[in-house]
């Protein structure tokens, strides 16, 4: 569906990110660390087309600034930007989860090493912004270039917030469910506010119009990650490619878990063991059918949902383009992957 979407979009998107990639010195095999997680290269440099995401934060940006203004060439610069930040965050994420696979393919640090990663990763930050100061070259009004720059640099303190957050619940045995949104609003909502928000002031240069578009993308954000969450225990493996009830295996603190925990003691003491087995996995998500915490997420995200409409319908903007982002966001919330 995204790929339908986007298609239009996809090569302008590529070539600008590499343009801006390219556009860096390299050094030792520098530029290699830099394309390997974006799909261009494979672990030995040598060209490489493998398809590492589907491209959804700059898809936001080139259709919110479609949405305003009908001309989305203007918001490239900010679209590549959100992309390469969302790998920067790919890259350490993988370091402080230990993960070894993403999209299919050993990660940076497992490559490379975590010294190494760790400084591909900040090479990509850094990329970000030289992707954003191309937005200098558009013609847009100084000031809305300067807010876009502090749009990006706020979103990049969420994401860390909420990272820290994320680290900092894996040993702290109570989490609310309000804490546990806040971290996601940091963690994953942030950067797709963000995507919108770019979009649709690069295409209008309207503060006001783009804060619309801010509020659609924080709470679609939040209803993708739940989604997320719940396919994290319920999902099929052979749609996903993760393991059955992966998220319980881990103990992750999802808000399936959370709400779960909030209704049974017994789930609470289960996961206040130190170590779990393969019994435990079972009966844990035995007593999270129990308290229905799959409908109270499910209801969860729809509401998020319904929240991220009205905030598109704020702008009284009606077109394709604005079509496009609701068909994007039923298919964000509802899919099965």
């Amino acid at each position: 569906m995204f790929v339908d979407i986007g298609q239009r979009f996809f090569s302008a998107l590529d070539t600008t990110m590499r343009h801006v990639v390219d556009s860096m010195p390299d050094s030792g095999g520098l530029h290699t660390l830099v394309c390997y997680p974006l799909g261009w290269v494979d672990a030995q440099g040598n060209p490489s087309s493998v398809i590492t995401g589907k491209r959804i934060r700059p898809l936001l940006t080139l259709l919110s600034a479609e949405a305003v203004s009908g001309n989305w060439r203007h918001a490239l610069p900010a679209a590549a930007a959100v992309e390469l930040l969302h790998n920067f965050s790919l890259i350490h994420d993988d370091i402080e989860d230990a993960s070894e696979i993403r999209h299919n393919r050993p990660t940076v640090w497992k490559v490379w090493g975590t010294a190494t990663a760790i400084n591909a990763g900040d090479a990509l930050f850094s990329i970000a912004y030289t992707a954003l100061e191309f937005l200098k070259n558009e013609p847009l009004p100084p000031e809305i270039v300067l807010e876009a720059w502090s749009i990006f640099n706020r979103t990049n303190l969420e994401l860390t917030r909420g990272q820290h957050l994320d680290i900092q619940f894996e040993t702290r045995q109570r989490v609310s469910v309000d804490d546990y949104i806040s971290m996601i609003s940091g963690k994953s909502a942030a950067l797709v506010a963000a995507s919108a928000q770019l979009g649709a002031l690069v295409g209008s240069c309207k503060s006001d119009l783009a804060a619309c578009f801010a509020d659609f993308g924080l709470n679609l954000g939040l209803a993708f990650q739940i989604r997320d969450d719940i396919l994290g225990i319920w999902g099929d493996p052979a749609v996903t490619g993760k393991s059955a009830a992966s998220d319980i295996v881990s103990r992750k603190k999802s808000l399936p878990v959370l709400m779960g925990l909030q209704r049974s003691p017994e789930l609470e003491s289960l996961y206040a063991q130190k170590s779990f087995v393969e019994n435990d996995v079972a009966a844990a998500l035995g007593l999270l059918n129990q308290t229905k915490a799959r409908d109270a997420a499910e209801t969860a995200e729809a509401a998020y949902f319904q929240k991220a409409l009205a905030a598109l319908d704020a702008t009284d903007l009606d077109n394709p383009a604005v079509t496009q982002l609701r068909d994007m966001a039923q298919g964000l919330v509802g899919r099965d992957y």
